[in-house]
């Protein structure tokens, strides 16, 4: 598809993009391309602020926030920063900004993760939920049903962590499970929505296979930017809704038969299997 220029109908939309190099393990990055391709075949302007460990950013001067998946090695390190980003993070969550948070991050945004072994890891306790180890490891094509948006819609994507999630009174599920774990394979819950945030266990990357969630976590930014009701035009997304419909596919075929890994049988210590 070809880009056209720049829109002078919207404002640049500002995009930041936590630990991109700390918590990549399963590409979750290409959720943050999927929103610039998106953006850009609409002409809409995007910057792209990569932020790391040690920075210190005003967060709330963001559009879309994103941060994603990682093992507990990695979750710690990033735990540890965040209890320093802690302030921006709040200022950013209530001034509106679109927060984005795949399987560790959505730990993160989290109360507490307990681990298999170690000390608890504290989140920022932006999301009333809290996530213990479990003894397996859940790894599977998945789906679920949302209904945020303009109509419901079923979300697929890849399950790979051992994290079981139970939610509290101040969030409500991302989704409701059609085939897969979920949060915690018992409730059938999915992820966690409070506000303007948007938490999932789902991989693949998700938005790239979800074009319709990617537009509206586009469309609700860039309503944060420009103060009003936005209209996104439409694209041609017969790839993304082939590459969608195989991933249903996968995801209903492995209906009933969780998959589920021993520790022992991933080729690691169990301490190191806390998110994806």
């Amino acid at each position: 598809m070809q880009a056209p220029g720049p829109s002078s109908e919207f404002p640049l939309l500002r995009i930041a993009h936590l630990y991109a190099s700390l918590l990549n393990v399963a590409g979750d990055g290409g959720n943050v391309v999927a929103i610039e391709r998106r953006a850009a075949w609409r002409g809409i302007r995007t910057e792209i602020v990569p932020i790391e460990v040690g920075d210190d950013p005003d967060l709330e001067q963001f559009d879309l926030v994103f941060i994603q998946g990682g093992q507990d090695v990695e979750m710690a390190l990033a735990a540890q920063d965040l209890e320093r980003k802690a302030p921006a993070f709040r200022r950013a969550f209530e001034a509106g900004s679109v927060i984005f948070a795949v399987c560790a991050g959505l730990q993160l945004l989290g109360h507490r993760y307990i681990p298999a072994s170690g000390p608890a890891i504290t989140g920022l306790g932006l999301l009333d939920l809290e996530t213990r180890a479990g003894e397996r490891r859940f790894m599977q094509h998945a789906a679920c049903e949302v209904s945020f948006g303009e109509v419901p819609q079923t979300v697929v994507g890849f399950e790979n962590h051992s994290g079981l999630t139970e939610l509290g009174a101040g969030v409500r599920p991302f989704g409701r499970v059609i085939a897969g774990t979920g949060n915690n394979g018992r409730d059938g819950t999915e992820g966690a929505v409070s506000g303007t945030i948007y938490a999932t266990y789902l991989h693949g990357p998700i938005l790239p296979r979800n074009p319709s969630l990617a537009d509206y976590l586009l469309r609700i930014a860039l309503e944060r930017r420009v103060g009003g009701p936005v209209r996104l035009s439409p694209l041609d997304d017969q790839v993304e809704e082939r590459s969608h419909a195989d991933a249903a596919r996968r995801a209903l075929q492995n209906r009933g038969r969780r998959t589920a890994l021993e520790p022992a049988k991933l080729g690691r210590g169990q301490a190191e299997e806390g998110d994806s």
